[in-house]
């Protein structure tokens, strides 16, 4: 079964997240109530909801392409894939983003890398769930900014007392 599922999932990554996306494969290969869920974005749940999560996705990235990296792990029903990708933004204004949206064409571009876990139900994924480096595509996106120089200096709360976290006698003898 795991074989199984594990090429259930490599057809997955390749025609939903690559490119060209192949459409038809949510149909194909998601049940009806599929769960697809990451970070950056509000989680998706059915059919329609994750056809149109990837359409919009792929209209304001018309080169968003993913690809699996490293080997498929299975274990039962679940597959565990690593994978990067990522895409330059020439369409229209997207704001599926949690941390803000971006206007038509910003010319912006993001590459970034992942882990996702993925629930195979009678030869379907049901759920996708994923971790992914937000930061750097964030950063990328210019929704969010890193500290200025001098800013990142300076510790929030002003600076520690004198001799906290002092490792240099570490480990103490404890008896």
């Amino acid at each position: 079964m795991t074989e199984e599922n594990k090429t259930v999932v490599a057809r997955w990554f390749k025609e939903f997240w690559g490119n060209p996306w192949n459409q038809r494969i949510v149909n194909e290969l998601a049940t009806a109530d599929i769960c697809l869920h990451y970070p950056m974005h509000e989680p998706k749940r059915g059919r329609a909801s994750v056809t149109k999560f990837m359409t919009d996705f792929r209209e304001a990235f018309p080169d968003l392409n993913f690809e699996g990296v490293g080997n498929l792990i299975a274990e039962g029903n679940y597959v565990v894939g690593r994978w990067e990708g990522g895409g330059t933004h020439t369409g229209p204004a997207f704001c599926d983003f949690r941390m803000g949206s971006i206007p038509a064409a910003s010319g912006r571009k993001m590459k970034f890398a992942g882990t996702s876990v993925l629930r195979v139900e009678h030869g379907r994924i049901a759920e996708e769930l994923g971790q992914e480096d937000a930061l750097t595509a964030m950063l990328q996106l210019g929704l969010i900014r890193a500290p200025e120089p001098e800013a990142a200096t300076t510790r929030p709360g002003g600076s520690l007392p004198p001799g906290w976290n002092n490792m240099s006698d570490f480990p103490k003898d404890v008896r």
